[in-house]
């Protein structure tokens, strides 16, 4: 199988770079005259936030005659009337880039707060608000955090929550902004669709597999107005994870592309351009070494260093039907396997950047935005041989069990027996498209982390459900902590068990019990997380809706959860 290289992945972001003009100031806005009908119906984005620059994005699509391009103006300024521009210009949308444009607009003052908007002869876009990023002594950075929104498995009402706060200085997504998943009723998380009115259109209710698919995708996720909104008003800072290309992606290849869908490489290749037109992010060229990865910088108060933990380096995940045999789990060959300390999640070069990185910064937070769980996340045998071969009927009562047996041994109870304690204490790692299938390499990075001695936050997403862990090495020291976001429409935990609502509360509790790292956890609800950053702490709150079935909808407040880490506490607490 051929692998995606270095220059492959560069390749692929220079493909975009057509649709991309650099705006250094007042250029004029002369637009060529053209009678054709042009809808910027996907509305406008901006994103990659820098101290004195932002990408700015929007389509411009014409009705016809798609074969001549589209001239474009932008205009940026620091009020919502336009009275006082500050950055103006033209550029073209065409075919060859699916009629997207992005200006990465230049020069601009830290912490400021910018309009903008696109024109053509005949039209102008909606107003996009954006801000740039702080430098010097910042007091206070507050973000919203969201991951996982499958269009067919509900609405956004998680964005549109987002959307409507005012004190959010930008948006974390952390992957599978799309998915590449019909929405056919037996279609992963789609057995409402039709109901909601949220099926593809035929021309694109297949497998995602060419650029004109994903393109087509992107197009339809862009259209609904909660997404459109939410993008008008807050800069995204964003990575993909593995929906954008296809279902547990790894370097080569991926669960969900299977014999007779074409060369892996070519379909990465295809998906990776359609995100890089997509999305308001700053493309790879020859000469820049940052790839996806890369830092934004919040004054003297955080880091944020956003990862790839997805598709550039990764090896293959594991998997436990593959060590099982007539006599059980071959324990030896997976311990080897597992703890293989050439086995790689981010991949050298990646790894070598982030050390360097952490080396190097100077804000009171460091924090990781990716994709997966780093905390352990480690579970009775017994579970996950029942979860890894779907005989999930028992599952309840097994979980039950073990949580008392669990209880009674954190409560010093003498009078549990050998097999009792062999039940609880006979472990292994609940997810292996985590952290917990590369330990070798999240031991490094810990002994990194705490050799720098930095306030070390995790922000993670891709499990679809909310959870706050303490980060430790393998001797036990605490190095950080991990703040994880639920979804905004995909399942969770609570179908992949086929947990019915009365059960979700004591799988909780059990959960909590038996994962001794773990702090905190919501495993049946869509929502989103708000970390805010001080210097004295950082603190996460965890807000969720009601429904994504409907857009009749509420936050439920009675599940919001918060927890705080104080500068230099390297473990969570419950506010006060």
């Amino acid at each position: 199988m051929k692998r995606l290289t270095r220059r492959d992945f560069l390749r692929a972001s220079a493909l975009s770079m057509g649709a991309v003009a650099v705006s250094t100031g007042l250029s004029g806005c002369l637009l060529d005259s053209d009678h054709r009908s042009v809808a910027f119906s996907h509305g406008v984005a901006s994103g990659d936030p820098l101290q004195d620059g932002i990408i700015l994005w929007t389509r411009a699509e014409p009705d016809h005659d798609r074969d001549r391009p589209v001239s474009v103006a932008w205009e940026v300024a620091t009020d919502d009337a336009f009275e006082n521009l500050v950055h103006s210009g033209t550029t073209q949308a065409s075919r060859e880039h699916d009629f997207t444009v992005k200006v990465d607009v230049r020069g601009l003052m830290p912490g400021t707060l910018y309009y903008y908007r696109f024109r053509t002869s005949r039209r102008t876009s909606r107003v996009g608000v954006t801000r740039t990023l702080p430098e010097g002594d910042v007091s206070q950075v507050k973000l919203a955090v969201v991951s996982c929104a499958h269009y067919p498995a509900g609405y956004f009402n998680v964005y549109r929550e987002i959307g409507q706060r005012d004190d959010l200085d930008a948006v974390v997504h952390l992957g599978d902004y799309i998915y590449e998943y019909s929405s056919d009723a037996t279609s992963y998380g789609a057995e409402d669709a039709e109901a909601m009115g949220r099926t593809f259109p035929a021309d694109n209710n297949l497998e995602l597999l060419t650029l004109a698919q994903y393109r087509r995708r992107y197009a339809i996720y862009r259209a609904d107005e909660d997404l459109q909104a939410l993008h008008a008003r807050l800069p995204f800072i964003a990575v993909w994870d593995d929906h954008e290309v296809a279902n547990d992606t790894w370097r080569d290849g991926a669960e969900n592309h299977n014999d007779g869908e074409g060369e892996f490489a070519s379909r990465k290749l295809q998906a990776l351009k359609a995100y890089f037109e997509w999305m308001p992010i700053r493309p790879v060229t020859e000469g820049n070494e940052t790839e996806i990865y890369r830092t934004f910088r919040f004054g003297n108060l955080v880091d944020l260093h956003m990862l790839d933990t997805r598709i550039i380096g990764r090896d293959q995940q594991l998997d436990y039907l593959d060590y099982l045999g007539q006599s059980g789990l071959d324990t030896e060959r997976f311990m080897a396997d597992l703890s293989d300390p050439n086995r790689t999640l981010l991949g050298a070069e990646q790894l070598l950047w982030l050390q360097s990185a952490l080396g190097g910064a100077t804000g009171t937070w460091q924090v990781l935005g990716q994709q997966v769980l780093m905390g352990r996340m480690n579970l009775p045998a017994e579970m996950l041989l029942a979860i890894a071969t779907g005989e999930l009927d028992g599952l309840p009562e097994t979980m039950a069990q073990l949580a008392e047996l669990k209880a009674r041994q954190l409560q010093g109870d003498p009078t549990l027996t050998e097999a009792e304690l062999t039940r609880i204490n006979t472990v292994a790692p609940y997810n292996l498209d985590a952290w917990d299938g590369y330990p070798y390499e999240r031991e490094v990075l810990l002994a990194v982390a705490r050799q720098l001695d930095r306030n070390l936050v995790v922000l993670a997403g891709d499990t679809h459900n909310a959870w706050a862990s303490n980060l430790r090495d393998l001797e036990g020291n605490p190095v950080g902590v991990e703040f994880a976001t639920a979804s905004v429409s995909s399942p969770g935990l609570e179908a992949y068990l086929g947990l019915p609502p009365e059960m979700v509360a004591a799988a909780e509790q059990a959960i909590g019990l038996l994962v001794d790292d773990l702090d905190y956890l919501n495993i049946n609800q869509r929502g989103y997380l708000v970390v805010t950053f001080e210097p004295e702490q950082a603190r996460a709150d965890w807000h969720f809706v009601d429904t994504v079935k409907s857009r009749d909808y509420s936050e439920d407040a009675s599940r919001a959860v918060s927890r705080r880490v104080p500068v230099g506490g390297r473990q969570l607490e419950t506010p006060a």
